[in-house]
């Protein structure tokens, strides 16, 4: 099957007449079957003195990426306005990966690069605010980036308009009660939190700016350095050039598991299963591609052969039923 591309990678645009093959490994029970988990409640059965940093919490990568073709979706697609949220939340996700746009009026629309998600940021809370309110015993992660870099394959914000942390206050004011209050606050970062002080709200991990780095004291204190890319806490490798590439970011993610087992217990460790290249789009490096196995297939295998105490966050692009219930019943 040949198409035209528009390859997205590192801010670049290129344009290649290719050959795409299909995945080597078809949808199964850790690819492509996010339907196939039913996990509204699975915090509720928790201790509520537990350290979010001792759990094993299925994440999503570019959460609502479900437009833009091969070399920008990243999740399965269950909806607009954030329907795919509700999806991902009621398998079992529960930290996202929210990416927005500057828009005009002081207000977020959710993007990945170039390529509007028909979502806002609005839709992103009220899915939040209504899961939350019919399940009170979960709580959600969210990292929340500032995406435009205005560079070609990126989306430039609305001029004219207030800062991304101003217009971020003001949508939490608009939604009292719904944050962590510790987490949302700009003058002073937050410790890890327990469970329990956290049921039915959103805490928010990190606010990052558009090539990384956090805005003001936002989010959790021990990710002062969440930059672009891998950090203490934070395994992300994104960078999968090719096919050929997909063994490295296998071995990456398994090296996290490891350093999370072996890390310190009080700290939150963030491991994105995610990547992609210009030879290598998002849906191979999950799923597999040629004689390649994906890295969620490799994920499910390895946490399958391994007694692990927790996996942390494991971010995943089109997850599956089976390696969402792994992830959650490590716990």
């Amino acid at each position: 099957m040949k198409r035209a591309l528009g390859v997205l990678g590192a801010g670049v645009l290129a344009v290649a007449l290719i050959v795409v093959p299909q995945p080597a490994f078809a949808a199964d029970a850790s690819y492509r079957t996010l339907s196939a988990a039913r996990n509204p409640d699975w915090m509720g059965g928790l201790a509520s003195g537990a350290s979010l940093a001792a759990l094993s919490i299925p994440g999503t990568h570019e959460t609502l990426a479900i437009h833009g073709g091969d070399y920008v979706q990243a999740q399965e697609n269950f909806g607009d306005s954030a329907a795919t949220l509700t999806a991902q939340l009621n398998a079992g996700i529960r930290m996202i990966d929210i990416r927005a746009r500057v828009n005009e009026g002081n207000t977020f629309t959710i993007h990945h690069g170039a390529t509007y998600q028909v979502a806002n940021f609005d839709d992103v809370l009220d899915k939040l605010a209504a899961f939350l309110a019919a399940h009170p015993g979960e709580t959600v992660i969210m990292r929340l980036k500032q995406e435009c870099t205005g560079e070609t394959g990126s989306c430039v914000d609305a001029s004219g308009q207030n800062s991304f942390p101003d217009i971020f206050d003001a949508y939490v004011a608009a939604r009292p009660g719904l944050f962590w209050a510790p987490s949302v606050t700009r003058a002073s970062a937050a410790a890890v939190p327990t469970l329990g002080a956290v049921r039915g709200k959103v805490v928010l991990a990190v606010l990052n700016g558009p090539r990384g780095g956090r805005f003001s004291n936002y989010g959790l204190a021990q990710f002062s350095g969440w930059n672009d890319g891998s950090s203490t806490y934070v395994q992300d490798e994104y960078n999968v050039p090719s096919v050929f590439s997909i063994p490295a970011k296998r071995e990456a993610v398994s090296d996290f598991l490891a350093t999370t087992n072996a890390g310190d217990p009080t700290k939150l460790y963030v491991n994105f299963a995610s990547g992609a290249g210009a030879g290598a789009p998002p849906y191979w490096v999950a799923g597999g591609a040629l004689w390649e196995q994906g890295v969620d297939p490799y994920v499910l295998d390895y946490l399958n052969d391994n007694t692990l105490s927790r996996t942390g966050v494991l971010m995943l692009d089109f997850p599956g039923g089976g390696l969402i219930n792994k992830i959650i019943s490590i716990n």
